[in-house]
């Protein structure tokens, strides 16, 4: 039995109930979200149907544990989803409200703001990071964030500030975070930013994967001296380099999906590498895409900057490239002194 964990551990392909979650949430936002929709919620990146559908389907509900009424779904499962939503650049809060919601039901079960969620789909959000006054990932549409004060875990309410212009169109918006009721501690805290972190970089993939279908897509219809231009080199190898990223980039989030399912203690610094990895895989993979494009790839008219855009903004609200790979460093070190007691 310890043998077959032990192998568990290096395999991280999809069981058969894993799979049928990833096609039944795309073929959701497939019929869902198109492009059209996308650019119909620009600049605010919010669409109040989507959202409304999204909560007949009990996507909040699918994320909660068991013991508060919840249908106890897999990290990797909401990684899954999570990785739809990125693939149509679904302009609706997913991570965070999932990330904010599972949060309450571990620290505030029975209060009022989480049966508010699930009833009357109030939105949460969370704040990461430090500081009296963050940049909140969908704080322009959150009515509460939950956010880390020095020691405490710590929760604010109160109406949506304005938007904050951003490139990747995601409802962004400045919170004063000085004020605020105490529900759980720093270390609280810390799982609830490792789980944005991890869902934040599954959407990251998503896009990066959508950016790169993009890109195949045109290179088989373009053509050039009466060849597809697929069949040059100059646009075949960005295009494979740009899926071989996304692709390890995915196994590395399932990777950090499966250990927050069942060893949550050693996940340590495989959250923020996902989310660092994905971010740089979906940039490259947009960046390969627009210059398949040629000239029209830069164009507002072209699907390929739709998630290009998102894939340089999403993943820097997590802060700087270079303070998360010190932390990369840091929690690594700390992992290593642990074990070596």
């Amino acid at each position: 039995m310890a043998g077959e964990f032990q192998l568990r551990r290096e395999d991280y392909s999809l069981d058969p109930e894993q799979s049928a979650v990833s096609d039944s949430f795309r073929a959701y936002f497939e019929k869902s979200v198109g492009t059209a929709l996308v650019r119909k919620a620009e600049p605010l990146g919010f669409d109040q149907a989507l959202w409304n559908g999204l909560r007949e389907r009990e996507l909040i509900a699918m994320a909660l544990p068991t013991d508060v009424g919840g249908d106890g779904a897999g990290f990797v499962e909401l990684a899954l989803v999570a990785e739809e939503a990125g693939r149509h650049a679904a302009p609706a809060p997913i991570v965070e409200a999932v990330v904010a919601a599972r949060a309450l039901a571990r620290l505030q079960p029975s209060g009022q703001l989480l049966s508010s969620i699930r009833g009357e789909g109030v939105i949460a959000t969370i704040a990461p990071g430090l500081g009296d006054r963050r940049l909140v990932p969908a704080g322009a549409v959150a009515e509460a964030v939950l956010a880390r004060r020095g020691d405490d875990t710590v929760l604010i309410t109160g109406p949506p500030p304005p938007l904050a212009a951003n490139l990747g169109c995601a409802p962004l918006a400045w919170w004063d975070l000085t004020d605020g009721t105490v529900i759980g501690t720093a270390d609280d805290f810390d799982q609830v930013e490792r789980e944005w972190h991890l869902l934040t970089a599954a959407a990251c993939v998503g896009l990066g994967q959508a950016a790169v279908d993009a890109g195949v897509r045109y290179a088989k219809e373009r053509s050039a001296f009466g060849t597809p231009i697929g069949a040059f080199q100059a646009i075949a190898h960005p295009l494979v380099d740009a899926s071989n990223g996304i692709d390890s980039a995915r196994r590395l989030v399932w990777r950090a999906a499966w250990f927050c399912d069942h060893e949550p203690h050693a996940v340590g610094a495989l959250a923020v590498s996902a989310l660092l990895a994905a971010g740089r895989a979906a940039e490259a993979a947009g960046a390969a895409a627009i210059h398949t494009q040629g000239g029209f790839g830069f164009t507002l008219e072209s699907d390929a900057q739709l998630f290009y855009r998102r894939a340089k903004g999403w993943a820097l609200v997590a802060g700087d490239r270079r303070a998360l790979l010190r932390q990369v460093a840091e929690l690594t070190w700390q992992t290593e002194r642990a074990v070596a007691g």
